[in-house]
């Protein structure tokens, strides 16, 4: 394991560098490192308006989508270049918010599966922030079976090649501000679950599609349920062959693990410093017992973390492929951020249940605890990781499937009948 940079890499740093002390956004500073998961933190002016503003300003410098080619809106740069960029970026990361989704999982969808000319068209908006994109995979009654999915699409009858999508979608992300989503659907009920599948991209403002936020338990409402009734979709905007969905959605899915499992905070750092300043019995609560073994505890995971992730950045450096480091990350960091949220509001007493400006630390734990269930869902369950890791690293055998080679329609589910 190399951390050091080699020469190209540190020159690199430097114009990374000296490009954001010109350009950054400074004057957010302050509110982008009090924010919270799930949040830029930015509330002296309209958060979407500030993000797309650092988005564009990367984007006409060319820093937006750094590893895209050029003619896609991106700068052509190395795996490790964005590593860089990314680390040089900080606080400022925060604002990518609203493009993680589109840049990370169905850029690199439409990038390996569309057109060349859906390609010029739609990828140069989506790297320079004009565009928002979703991903519209989960469904009410699938759970973490993806190909259990039940959303339809049917060829038009009017001849003209068209579909006809009816179905809903669940727990998508940025729906309500997007102007573009990738759809998976089901086109043969006849075939495995896996077989029967089309993937297309679909503009959100299409007659039929309707989206509802839904309220989360930390007030927000960055989840929505999206319905489709009647939706008609041009066979041009198809990804891959009719039947070829489930090959499709393995590129987006493999880029959400990475996107997310890179870029996961366990609020180590904020714990260790509530813990200098919070006292327990009159002394800091750094010198309790109790306390500093938990702190070590959670010093270790986090270590263990940081230098799995410094084994994909070295890969990366030296131009291989990383393994399933991001993957393991994801599966431990999401659970470390619940267990360390609880146990810092049981440090903070009745002050744990307060969230406003006047919390300790600014209620972070507060927003940590009510997003860390979600982060332990999205981008692959904790048990689906456990046996993708089980399965596809450790050799270990594959759950038994009963549904195996048996037609999707024939599939027994609660309430429905052959």
């Amino acid at each position: 394991m190399d951390f050091e940079d080699t020469p190209e890499e540190a020159a690199f740093r430097r114009t990374v560098r000296a490009w954001l002390d010109v350009n950054a956004p400074k004057h957010l500073d302050a509110e982008l490192k009090r924010a919270g998961f799930a949040s830029s933190g930015v509330e002296s002016e309209d958060p979407m308006a500030a993000s797309k503003a650092w988005q564009k300003t990367k984007a006409q410098a060319g820093w937006a989508c750094l590893h895209w080619p050029k003619e896609y809106g991106g700068r052509a740069a190395t795996p490790i270049e964005r590593v860089i960029f990314g680390q040089e970026e900080g606080v400022y990361g925060a604002l990518s918010g609203p493009f993680i989704i589109g840049h990370g999982m169905c850029g690199p969808t439409v990038m390996a599966w569309a057109s060349e000319e859906h390609k010029q068209r739609l990828l140069p908006p989506l790297a320079a922030g004009d565009d928002i994109w979703c991903q519209l995979f989960s469904e009410p009654a699938g759970g973490s079976d993806l190909a259990g999915l039940r959303t339809k699409a049917e060829r038009a009858t009017d001849g003209s090649g068209d579909w006809i999508i009816n179905g809903s979608k669940v727990w998508t992300s940025g729906a309500q501000h997007s102007q573009w989503g990738l759809l998976i659907t089901r086109t043969d009920p006849d075939v495995p679950k896996h077989k029967g599948l089309t993937m297309f991209f679909l503009s959100m403002a299409s007659p039929g599609v309707d989206v509802r936020p839904i309220k989360q338990a930390n007030g927000q409402s960055g989840f929505n349920e999206v319905f489709f009734n009647d939706v008609r979709i041009p066979d041009s905007q198809r990804l891959g062959a009719v039947g070829q969905g489930w090959e499709v959605s393995l590129t987006t899915l493999m880029n959400e693990r990475l996107s997310i499992g890179s870029g996961m905070s366990t609020g180590f750092p904020e714990l260790f410093r509530f813990c200098l300043e919070a006292e327990i019995d009159g002394q800091p609560a750094v010198d309790d017992s109790a306390v500093k073994s938990r702190l070590a505890q959670f010093a270790v995971k986090q270590s263990g973390l940081k230098y799995t992730g410094m084994r994909a950045i070295t890969a990366l450096s030296k131009g291989q492929t990383p393994g399933p480091e991001n993957s393991i990350g994801k599966l431990v960091a999401g659970a470390t951020m619940q267990e360390l949220a609880m146990f810092a509001l049981d440090l903070q007493g009745q002050a744990g249940v307060v969230q406003d400006a006047d919390s300790p630390m600014n209620a972070r734990f507060q927003a940590m605890l009510m997003r860390s269930p979600a982060t332990r869902i999205e981008g692959g369950s904790d048990e689906i990781l456990r046996n993708i890791i089980a399965e596809r690293v450790l050799g270990l055998p594959g759950d038994i499937r009963v549904d195996k080679n048996v037609a999707f329609k024939d599939i027994p589910t609660s309430g429905r009948s052959k």
